[in-house]
């Protein structure tokens, strides 16, 4: 049997001339087109829709947990700041209070 013959077999292009070539592609192109169709048109695998509900439930977990973590970080930063201002006031005010001690005082010479 020749390899011609068969309704499979490949041939080359350039036996072809340029307007069947393109009416070729063309067809060729709406069949894979037809194919994709085909494929999104079939029902997903359920295992297809378990992965995907899995996903979305695990990115609305990490989702609230980033948020729990920033506002704890954040409520965190919050009171070392406060903390941070509390002793410096009380620092500033050792330091001023000693001076307003001292300079109240008259010195005393002997």
């Amino acid at each position: 049997m020749d390899i011609l013959n068969r309704h499979y077999a490949y041939s080359k292009m350039e036996m072809f001339d340029p307007e069947e070539k393109q009416h070729q592609r063309a067809q060729f192109l709406i069949y894979k087109a037809l194919q994709k169709a085909e494929i999104r048109r079939s029902r997903p695998s359920w295992l297809k829709v378990k992965v995907f509900k899995l996903k979305i439930k695990i990115g609305k977990r990490f989702k609230t947990l980033r948020k729990r973590i920033g506002l704890t970080l954040s409520s965190a930063k919050i009171g070392f700041c406060k903390k941070i201002t509390c002793q410096w006031k009380s620092w500033k005010r050792q330091i001023h209070g000693k001076e307003g001690i001292n300079r109240s005082l008259p010195s005393m010479i002997i």
